[in-house]
Formats: C-alpha cells, sequence, structure tokens
C-alpha cells in the first residue's frame, strides 16, 4: 500500500514548551536559545522518543520488497513498516537510496516529504526527521547532478577555492532533492595506496588535508556555517579515527598506531573540521590497537567531545554496533553490542536493516546498563543539530526552487576543477601538447566508458550505474575525437575492457592484432589505463601492479615503434614502473568526473596547461610504499644499488609538470632566528620561462635538523597556487606560525624543540633557529 504524498508541511512548534523559530544563517553554536529549546524538549520526551532519536534506518526497511535489502520498483512506502518505525520506535533519521540507485530531483522531493511528512504527524512533539546521503564528489545520488572529481582529484587541485565552489554546487543540488545532510568530506590520510578508498581522501599530507577539508565543508556549509541555509547542508566527517592506515592495506581490518603518531598524523584534519563549524561525525569501522573504535571511549568521549570540544552528534557507520558482535568479537551479544557502543560514546546507530537497537537499547536504560544521562546527551547532541539544521521550520525543500540545478554554470566549475586536478607525470623531450591534426589510436579499457572516471559513490555505491546515468557526457575517446580538427584522425580500438559482469578486477584480453593494425596509420597511441569503478571491501586487491592485461596492451603499443601515452584513470597509484619506460608522456586523471574526457583532451591538445601535483607519493614497487614524510634511516644509501637509496619512488608527493618552465629565483625570511611564539615570513621570487601561461604550486617544507623523537626528512608547511603569464616574474610571500613546526611528544603533547630547522622549496633554502623550547594545544 503506497502512503500519499501530503503537500509540504512547514512546521512550527507550538506546544507548552514554548520553542520559538531557529535563527536563519546563523552561525553554528550553541546559542543560548537554542540549548534552551533543545533542553525543554528532551525534557518533555519519553525514553522511547529518545532511543528512536539515536536510530537510524536505510530507506529500503521502509518501502514495499521482498525484504528489507532491497525495495520494488516503482518505489512505494510500505505503510505498516512505516506505522511501527514512526509510531512504535519513533525513528529519527533514514538514509541511503533506495535499491542503491540515484534517483531524479522529483522522486527524492516526493519520497523525502512523504517520510518527513508520516515522522511529524507521528511524532508527539512534531521533532522533525533527519534525511542523510553519501553526496562525496557531488550531488552523487540525484540523476542530472554535477558531478565533480573524486577528492583525490580534488587534493590534486592544490586549490582550496575550487573546493568550496564544488561544497557550494554539491550542497545546493543536494537540496534541490530534497535532502539536508551529506556524509560528506572523508577526512582520512590517504597513506597507503593498497587502502580501497584512497580515492576518497584528499592524500597523504595532515597539512593538505586539513585546508582542503576546510574549504569543501566551507562550501558545503556556507562561510558563516549557515547549516539552516536552504542552499546549505551539514557535513559529516568521516571516518574518525585512522582508518586508513591498517596493517594489510584492506578495508576495514586491524591498525596498530601509536597514540602520538594518530594525534600527529590522523587527527589534525578532524580537529580543523570540528573547528570550522562541522556538526556531525562518522566512526571508524576498524580497531586500533585491538580495540574497535565504535568501543572506544577514549578517542569518542575523552578526545572527541572532551578534548576538542565536539558539540555536534557521533553516527556509527554501516552495521558497526552489530559488528561488535559478529566481525570484531568483544560483545558476546547484540544487546552487549549495543551497551558498549553507546557508553563509548554513540550518539546515532546506522542499523540499518531492522528496530532490534532500539528494543535493546531501551531494556539496557531500563536495567541501569545504560545510564540516562548517556540517553539526554546524545539526544541533545542529535536535537541541537537538528535544530541548527532549520528542521523545525522547514523540514523539506523543493525543487523547483533550484533553477540552477544541473546547468551550465555548475558544469563550468566541474570542467575547471577537472582540469586543475589532472597531472602531468611525465613529458619527455616536451612530446605533449599534440598538434590537433594528429592521428592518434585510443586504446584501453578507461577509453570508452564513464564507469573509471567517476569511481564509486557515484550514482550507486561501486559506481556500476554510471554509464546508464551519464550517457550524455563525453568519453576520453569522444572528447579527443571532439576537439581534433579532423574527427577521423581518431580512432578506437580498446585492446583489453573491463568486464562488467564480473567484479571491478576482472578484464576483458580483444585480438591485439587488431590493434597493431590500426596502430600503423597512427601517429600517437594513447593508452587510457588504470582501475574500473569500486570503493570499501570489494576494492582490496592482492597486487598494487597494474594489472597483467593492461600491461601486455602497452608493451604491444611501444613495439608498433609509434610513441605512447599513457592516461592514468585510477583511484590509487597503480605500480607502472614495469611499463613507465615505454612512454613518451604519462598523464594522471584520478577520478576526474563527468568532465574528465573533456578536461584531457583540452590538456592533451594544448589548450589547457596542465597544473595538478601529486596529494600523495607515487610508488615505483609495491614493497615500497613510505609516504613523503620518512625518517632519515629510510633513505640510506645501497651498495650496488642502481638507485643509491631505499627510498625512491615513481614520483614525489607534490610532482606535477607543466607546459611552463618555472625559476624559482630566490627564497628569503624575514630573520634568522625566532621564539616560538613568533611567526615565520618567507618571501619566494620565481619566474615563468616560457610562451605558456601558467600556473603553479608552491610548496615550503620544513625539517628538523634534530629532535627528541626522529624527525621526518621533511614535512610540508604552506603552499599557494598562482598563475605566471609567459616570461613574468612574481614574489610571493608566506607566514608559517612557529608552532607549526611542532611535532607531538611521546607524552601526546604538541612540542616545539629549541634548535636549527631548514626551510625549503624547489632546491631552495634558508635556514633558521628557534630559540626556545614550547608545549602547544
Amino acid at each position: 500500500m503506497k502512503i500519499q504524498n501530503p503537500l509540504l508541511i512547514f512546521m512550527i512548534l507550538i506546544f507548552s514548551l514554548g520553542c520559538q523559530q531557529a535563527p536563519q544563517n546563523s552561525k553554528v553554536n550553541t546559542s543560548l536559545e537554542v540549548e534552551s529549546q533543545v533542553a525543554a524538549l528532551v525534557s518533555a520526551m519519553t525514553l522511547e522518543e529518545k532511543v528512536g532519536q539515536m536510530t537510524q534506518l536505510t530507506i529500503d526497511v521502509l518501502t514495499t520488497g521482498e525484504s528489507a535489502l532491497s525495495s520494488l520498483e516503482p518505489i512505494e512506502l510500505d505503510a505498516e513498516v512505516m506505522k511501527q518505525a514512526f509510531g512504535k520506535y519513533k525513528i529519527g533519521s533514514v538514509l541511503n537510496a533506495a535499491n542503491n540507485r540515484a534517483r531524479s530531483t522529483e522522486e527524492w522531493n516526493e519520497m523525502v516529504e512523504s517520510i518527513q511528512s508520516y515522522a511529524l504527524e507521528n511524532s508527539r512533539l512534531k521533532i522533525p526527521l533527519l534525511y542523510g546521503l553519501d553526496m562525496i564528489h557531488g550531488a552523487s545520488y540525484v540523476a542530472g547532478s554535477t558531478l565533480f572529481p573524486q577528492q583525490i582529484g580534488m587534493a590534486a587541485t592544490w586549490n582550496p577555492q575550487l573546493l568550496v565552489k564544488a561544497g557550494e554546487i554539491t550542497a545546493y543540488e543536494t537540496r534541490a532533492a530534497g535532502v539536508p545532510w551529506t556524509f560528506s568530506p572523508v577526512l582520512d590520510l590517504g597513506v597507503d595506496p593498497r587502502w580501497p578508498r584512497q580515492w576518497e581522501t584528499f592524500g597523504e599530507d595532515p597539512y593538505l588535508v586539513s585546508e582542503m577539508g576546510k574549504h569543501l565543508i566551507k562550501g558545503l556549509q556556507g562561510s558563516e556555517n549557515e547549516i539552516s541555509s536552504p542552499i546549505h547542508i551539514s557535513a559529516c566527517l568521516k571516518h574518525y579515527l585512522g582508518y586508513s592506515q591498517t596493517l594489510s592495506g584492506k578495508d576495514r581490518t586491524p591498525a596498530w598506531i601509536p597514540e602520538n603518531k594518530l594525534r600527529e598524523y590522523h587527527l589534525p584534519s578532524f580537529k580543523a573540521a570540528v573547528e570550522a563549524g562541522a556538526m556531525t561525525v562518522m566512526v571508524n569501522s576498524g580497531e586500533i590497537n585491538g580495540l574497535p573504535v565504535h568501543a572506544n571511549p577514549a578517542l569518542l568521549t575523552d578526545l572527541l567531545k572532551n578534548e576538542l570540544q565536539f558539540n555536534g552528534f557521533v553516527v556509527s557507520d554501516w552495521s558497526d554496533i552489530e559488528y561488535l558482535h559478529t566481525r570484531h568479537k568483544i560483545a558476546s551479544t547484540q544487546k552487549e553490542a549495543v551497551k558498549i557502543a553507546v557508553n563509548a560514546g554513540i550518539d546515532m546507530s546506522m542499523v540499518p536493516y531492522n528496530f532490534h537497537f532500539a528494543g535493546y537499547l531501551i531494556e539496557l536504560v531500563n536495567e541501569g546498563e545504560v545510564p540516562m544521562s548517556r540517553i539526554d546527551d546524545a539526544v541533545t547532541r542529535i536535537l541541537r543539530v537538528k535544530y541548527l539544521m532549520g528542521l523545525f521550520d522547514r523540514p523539506t525543500t523543493n525543487r523547483s526552487d533550484y533553477p540552477l540545478f544541473g546547468s551550465d554554470e555548475f558544469a563550468e566549475a566541474s570542467l575547471k576543477t577537472a582540469e586543475e586536478s589532472i597531472t602531468l607525470l611525465k613529458n619527455t623531450n616536451q612530446f605533449l601538447p599534440l598538434a590537433k591534426n594528429t592521428k592518434i589510436l585510443v586504446g584501453g579499457p578507461a577509453a570508452n566508458t564513464l564507469r573509471p572516471l567517476n569511481g564509486g559513490w557515484s550514482y550507486s555505491w561501486q559506481g556500476n550505474l554510471v554509464d546508464e546515468f551519464a550517457s550524455e557526457f563525453e568519453t576520453f575517446f569522444e572528447a579527443i575525437q571532439s576537439k581534433a580538427s579532423v574527427a577521423n584522425n581518431v580512432t578506437l580500438e580498446e585492446g583489453v575492457r573491463y568486464d562488467e559482469k564480473a567484479d571491478y578486477k576482472a578484464e576483458l584480453k580483444d585480438d591485439f592484432s587488431a590493434f597493431s593494425k590500426k596502430a600503423e596509420n597512427a601517429d600517437v597511441i594513447v593508452l587510457c589505463i588504470g582501475e574500473n569503478s569500486y570503493t570499501e571491501k570489494p576494492g582490496d586487491l592482492e597486487d598494487l601492479y597494474i594489472s597483467d592485461y593492461q600491461q601486455e596492451l602497452v608493451a604491444t603499443a611501444y613495439k608498433t615503434g609509434k610513441p605512447v601515452v599513457l592516461v592514468l584513470a585510477e583511484g590509487r597509484p597503480r605500480v607502472i614502473s614495469k611499463i613507465e619506460p615505454m612512454a613518451k608522456a604519462i598523464i594522471q586523471t584520478y577520478l576526474p568526473g563527468n568532465f574528465g574526457g573533456k578536461a584531457l583532451a583540452s590538456i592533451l591538445f594544448g589548450d589547457v596547461n596542465p597544473s595538478g601535483k601529486l596529494p600523495y607519493t607515487y610508488p615505483r614497487f609495491p614493497n615500497s610504499l613510505e609516504p613523503y614524510y620518512i625518517k632519515h634511516a629510510e633513505q640510506l644509501e645501497i651498495a650496488g644499488s642502481p638507485t643509491g637509496t631505499q627510498y625512491n619512488p615513481q614520483y614525489h608527493f607534490g610532482h606535477g609538470l607543466s607546459y611552463s618552465t618555472f625559476e624559482y629565483l630566490s627564497l628569503e625570511t624575514d630573520k634568522s632566528s625566532y621564539k616560538t611564539s613568533e611567526t615565520i615570513k618567507l618571501t619566494v621570487e620565481l619566474r615563468n620561462n616560457s610562451s605558456f601561461d601558467g600556473k603553479e604550486t608552491l610548496q615550503i617544507y620544513s625539517s628538523d635538523h634534530f629532535a627528541s623523537l626522529t624527525p621526518s626528512v621533511k614535512r610540508l608547511r604552506a603552499f599557494k597556487k598562482i598563475m605566471l603569464k609567459a616570461e613574468e616574474k612574481q614574489t610571493v610571500t608566506f607566514e608559517i606560525p612557529v608552532r607549526h613546526l611542532a611535532f607531538v611528544a611521546l607524552n601526546n603533547k604538541w612540542i616545539v624543540e629549541k634548535g636549527d630547522f631548514t626551510l625549503s622549496i624547489a632546491g631552495l633554502t634558508a635556514k633558521i633557529s628557534i630559540e626556545n623550547e614550547a608545549y602547544f594545544n
């Protein structure tokens, strides 16, 4: 039976609690007015109503279908289940897309409004529902939305202002679907290329991740954190904490991270995001040092809520409270798992398939196993966010109020981001750019499909529906052909194809003799290789080398004698050391989104000067996966080694070529000695010694000469992207607080020790001394 779709209801609390309209366009803070409203509401709630607010279900539970795992099409809400969810259990939050596929804005509006209205009608205190979706590179579950490069590509722009715009557009188009909450950004450190979610991160450097994260949040939530605004949404930081650095490199597997390293490398991005105003946090599904994070009060309560003073709410990841019993084996029953997680600091459970959490939690409170004070704290946090989001006044939005949805203006912003993300890794003898009349054979499994351009979380979880929803956009091959002066000069012979009927790793090999035959008429071979879309556990792998079929294809192309350009469309840096010497040029596109084809073609033909820089270290071998901030002992000289040192990546962190030639002329500091309370002022002079206008990212690194804990060889401390016209010279100024040179000592406190440091950029150095020692928060 289908629930009839009522008109959008604008509701104001007018019951005895005396709640007033929440302020619009206000900063995210805990004003006395909001706190008073929340406290009054909590005091009027029953235990069942409170526990309902802490419960989150997936949409498929609420729809007609053979089970809670899927829905019948067309989507219909199940009246009996809706009555149980909102009448009996008082559910406070719903997530996900039915059948895990994108929907039109009209479908989203109808569904969200129907659920929201039913929830309000069945709420004694008229508490609105909170709906959330994984909108991680645009409104990725909304058909016709503007998809941007995935986060790893956003990071490769080294241009935080582009992320503000991406966040604004994502928020606008998510609100057009009637949804106010996104599970984004991912602030995990992308430190391990084996990990199948590296592409969801902003790379391996804590400072870069922090800066990019803050700016994306600014776009999502507004410059003043106007999360009640109808054109902004609330961000959710994930996955707190240390999720990405597992021992095996596989998803959701154990990690061993000393607390001082957890604080120095993994915590800064979350701390910066909390300070920027983010009000929701999702938890790491794995375990650290033997204890699942969902069961860790030291991380969830002591560190996040008390030390960082986070006053929003903490939501579990998918089924992760249940996994404390079934996977981690630290709870003997599901009921005990609920007790452990809630007492540790989980405020909302992404259950997501049943009502057991609510039932168990009610029993635990009545039995005295979970104190009412913990329940009240969790519900206060959840309601605080709902008030600040303006849901009590505007529970839904409507597509008709968003005329710019899917507009050309938004498309241009996505294209610009893709253009600035694409990274030129190799360009032998300035082989690129190509003339537009060049005869080009385009091949490889990523040549003529949009799926590897978008990756996972694109119209569906694994990205397997991309070609269905994004057929209007150009593939790499189509875009190159469109940009060429003679379309017939660009031909296609893939040679290797992704097997769409199997998992993302499966490939089909075509007849290479047909490929070689077509190559006879080509001047250049452009091979688009890499990975098909994936995320999470399905993306685990055993071999970091790029696949055998693709390596064989590159070797076949090389044997034709025609110059080869490799285009890498991949979520993580697959090892290419066996085929790298065969390429005249190599371009890393990461996962550039629907406009990635157009951006690549513009760079290939020189209409756009590449400016992307690697946000991670590109490894040369699967057994050498160190991030750039290695210790000195990791670069010892090895007798007889052809490279001379242990540390020898394929491409260094921050690497990226341009069609321009930039010469760094000088690096100067305002003085040579500083106190820990002071700020270092640097000036860098550089010149564009070419006929190409180009963008360059200046990267300032510091090196601590000696420290009480072994220092890294270098650490990124500042960066700035600028435009330099042909033959132009510029002087760029940086200000770096001395406290930013700190590291976390064994006592888990940040410290700057006195002594000498070297600041460096592009081979230039400046030595400074720090006069005193100081601890910092």
